[in-house]
């Protein structure tokens, strides 16, 4: 069936239920001067039963959509997706059925010929949409890729035959039945390597490297989309039939929204792929669905002044390729979708502590190799498809810190030193300490340039972090920390089967960071406690102000309900607003997530609850889940649940698949705002009030607010003050010069700094315009709609400023932030 999508929706048009990526060799250029990444990537495929096979076993026991069915849901829920309409192309053009992308803002094709040879192409025919695509009939097969953004130059099958030593892959016997075929000699030999014993992941890696760099044995036929890439080879009507190892020679376009090029807190070039709902489509072509979970290794070349960090197993080394560049090569032998592939490109310093003791342990050579019985041990307790699992070693089982690097700016450097250097590992040992095993064998941490829209972002062996997190003491930046590091089990070794279940990943990792924070400063259990219920009565508010000013279908936590997980018979589907600009700024999925998870910990006592989240760990990481995996092994481990009326049908419709505030929560929210340290900040408000009242009364006389006797406050319980305050109709200079003076308030996280500046904008304090101002410049991640309310109270002198600080980092800003802010102001 065709489905229009609307602009806001994001389309995953590979069909991954036909062919499988197996695994990508990348091997890129990174050039300043253009902005522009190039080189070639190989493809690794896996088809027909083996890949059905496969693809199961990742999620097995947890699967309940029937994949092999056409594709009938409505089209307000995930759908089959077209390729695009044959009719859309005259034949004057000169390829017939085959589409040419028109020029204008969806011409995504290169100048230089991205479409190969359109005279082999015009035989192509693209009538049928992703769903229908014969695979048994008289049609040739159609590779569909995920792709944007990019100018593909060549495509072309990888000869791997000639790659010295692959001849063992293949028995006697095999070779005999390939040996009239070599297109079947070829793909016979990438399944045996795609499919060795995970024990043998050394060698295996070795022969993808080696395969990559194999000659062609002829191009293939392709053609660029809006959306994807499509590949075809005459005359191969069946997916087993296509050439399973591929080179696609592209270049990255400078507006490509996967990257942003810019300059960091040093004015130096840097380069990094930006979290963009479009993922790494304008990075490489690749399949964007998460059940494509694939391996990877990547060289990347740059200027020598550069620091390349990627996802990657290995602290890699630079080498010299050329003279006054650098080569940087990373693996990783655990599946992982591709979304999840992360690479930042600058002048990065590494901060260290002066005994360099806890750094990432260094490779001697590209791959270490593992014991083939650490490899082998607990094999059978895990459940997903065969890798070198860090469950299965018991030296990884064991380490409580896993090694880690911190990168930065040159000019953050010493303020990384004095706080977050010291966060890192404490946070690292609170978390094993709840969870158990590290997923991942290292860490690299990096701030980003001051660009990113995000206080945070996980990837595999990585994390990113915003500049945001650093000023104002440990606290935000802790609890930053804490989030991202929770991502590590929740988001990536147990990832979510469909995307718009965002709050698998989002809601855990809102949830964690409360635990591993207390965890870390060792926090009484009291003392734990209530922190926790200051932070849950915040989050309130922030739910309750969210779900007020958002559209109801943003708000849904399942937004396909019983289609959940479901898919067109060829993979194809379509993330419902996934590419809505001020879906990125929404929190619903955070925090509606968090507030389940957190009743839930409260109904069962939290030792039983994270004995649980161990124990469900173990059983699922590396795999794909839904919702109702979850659940249905939550209240099978913890029965008392159901004692509280809780079941899996009825945690859909009170929690998951409705819009607004849950019931259950609104009888609990009366509960926080009685906690002791709640109680404090009420106590403090009326003094302020007060002072307000005599200052205005007063204005003509000095009077020196250290008369009135304030308590110390922590950082969340200031942030809950200053939201007190934001309800009060009118609040005088004095009162707030007094308020800024009484907790230097203008040094404290960028938390408490994000509601001075609301205040300041709110009674127009002229004096406080400045840091509204450096704000906006510094704390992009949380500035945005300061630009609204700026703008809201239509006063000349707040507007000027509104412009004129979005003037200044507009060229650099991110692309969802620029988008609103730009509505916002004209």
């Amino acid at each position: 069936m065709e489905l229009d999508f609307t602009k806001d929706d994001l389309p995953l048009m590979a069909n991954t239920s036909h062919i499988l990526v197996r695994h990508y060799v990348l091997d890129l250029d990174v050039d300043f001067r253009s902005h522009v990444i190039g080189g070639n990537i190989v493809l690794f495929f896996e088809t027909g039963r083996r890949c059905r096979k496969g693809s199961n076993e990742q999620v097995e026991g947890v699967r309940h959509s029937q994949l092999d069915e056409t594709c009938h849901n409505p089209v307000h829920q995930s759908c089959c997706v077209p390729v695009p309409n044959a009719s859309a192309c005259s034949n004057k053009s000169g390829c017939n059925d085959f589409l040419v992308v028109g020029k204008g803002e969806n011409d995504t094709s290169d100048k230089n010929g991205s479409h190969g040879n359109l005279e082999q192409a015009s035989g192509i025919s693209s009538s049928k949409n992703c769903c229908d695509i014969e695979i048994h009939g008289s049609e040739d097969f159609l590779l569909v890729l995920d792709c944007c953004d990019l100018s593909v130059l060549k495509v072309e099958e990888v000869d791997v035959t000639v790659v010295p030593g692959v001849e063992k892959f293949v028995s006697s016997a095999k070779l005999m039945d390939a040996s009239e075929d070599p297109g079947d000699l070829r793909n016979q030999i990438v399944h045996e390597l795609v499919t060795l014993p995970a024990d043998q992941w050394r060698e295996q890696l070795h022969y993808y490297r080696c395969c990559s760099r194999a000659p062609a044995c002829g191009e293939l036929l392709f053609v660029t989309g809006p959306w994807s890439l499509e590949i075809r080879k005459a005359g191969v009507q069946l997916p087993k039939d296509f050439p399973q190892a591929i080179r696609i020679c592209y270049k990255t376009k400078s507006e490509g929204r996967s990257l942003s090029w810019t300059t960091d807190q040093s004015d130096r070039p840097c380069v990094y792929t930006v979290g963009s709902p479009i993922n790494n489509r304008a990075l490489f072509p690749c399949q964007e669905p998460p059940v494509a979970m694939s391996t990877w290794q990547a060289t990347v070349r740059a200027d020598a002044c550069f620091v390349v960090l990627m996802s990657g197993e290995n602290a890699a080394e630079p080498t010299e390729s050329e003279e006054g560049r650098f080569s940087w090569f990373y693996y990783v032998t655990m599946p992982m979708p591709a979304s999840t592939f992360t690479v930042a490109v600058g002048c990065w310093a590494e901060v260290k502590r002066e005994a360099c003791g806890n750094d990432a342990k260094r490779n001697d050579e590209v791959f270490p190799l593992r014991s083939k019985e650490d490899v082998r041990m607990f094999e059978q307790a895990c459940g997903h498809s065969p890798y070198p699992c860090r469950f299965q070693d018991p030296l990884a089982a064991a380490q409580v810190v896993i090694p880690h690097r911190l990168f930065a700016p040159w000019c953050l450097k010493e303020s990384c030193e004095k706080g977050l250097l010291q966060l890192i590992p404490q946070c690292l040992s609170a978390a094993y300490a709840l969870l158990g095993t590290h997923p991942f064998p290292r860490l690299d941490v990096l701030i980003v340039p001051s660009n990113f829209s995000s206080l945070g972002m996980a990837s595999p062996h990585i994390i990113f972090l915003s500049q945001s997190t650093l000023p104002g003491g440990n606290h935000l930046c802790g609890t930053r920390l804490c989030h991202e590091i929770a991502h590590a089990w929740f988001g990536l070794a147990i990832g979510a089967r469909d995307w718009t279940e965002e709050w698998l990943s989002e809601g855990f990792a809102t949830h964690l960071e409360d635990a591993f924070w207390s965890a870390a400063q060792q926090l009484p259990v009291g003392e734990a406690k209530e922190q926790h219920d200051l932070k849950a009565l915040l989050r309130w508010q922030r739910l309750r102000d969210e779900v007020q000013n958002s559209e109801e279908e943003m708000q849904v936590l399942r937004p396909n309900k019983a289609n959940t997980g479901k898919v067109c018979e060829s993979g194809a589907s379509v993330i419902k607003h996934g590419l809505n600009a001020g879906k990125t700024f929404l929190q619903v999925h955070y925090l509606k997530g968090y507030f389940l998870l957190r009743s839930f910990a409260g109904k069962a006592e939290e030792a039983a609850y994270f004995t649980f989240l161990r124990k469900f760990v173990r059983d699922y990481h590396g795999q794909l889940i839904l919702s109702q995996d979850f659940l249905h092994l939550l209240l099978k481990d913890i029965p008392q649940l159901t004692g509280y009326g809780l079941s899996v049908e009825n945690i859909f419709q009170k929690w998951l698949d409705c819009s607004g505030i849950p019931k259950p929560l609104l009888e609990e929210s009366q509960t926080w705002q009685e906690c002791r340290l709640a109680q404090q900040v009420n106590e403090e408000v009326p003094k302020w009030i007060q002072v307000n009242q005599r200052a205005r009364k007063r204005s003509k006389k000095k009077r020196r607010c250290k008369e009135d006797v304030f308590q110390k406050l922590l950082p969340d319980q200031l942030v809950l003050v200053l939201e007190h305050l934001l309800e009060k109709k009118t609040l005088c200079s004095k009162m707030l010069e007094c308020l800024q003076k009484t907790y230097h308030l203008r040094e404290q996280d960028a938390e408490v700094r994000h509601r001075w500046c609301e205040l300041v904008i709110k009674h127009k304090y002229i004096a406080g315009y400045g840091d509204v101002e450096k704000f906006l410049k510094e704390d992009q991640a949380m500035g945005v709609y300061l630009y609204g309310e700026l703008m809201v109270n239509e006063d000349a002198k707040q507007q000027e400023l509104a412009h004129k600080s979005f003037g200044t980092v507009r060229d650099q800003m991110d692309v969802s932030s620029a988008k609103i802010v730009t509505e916002m102001l004209f």
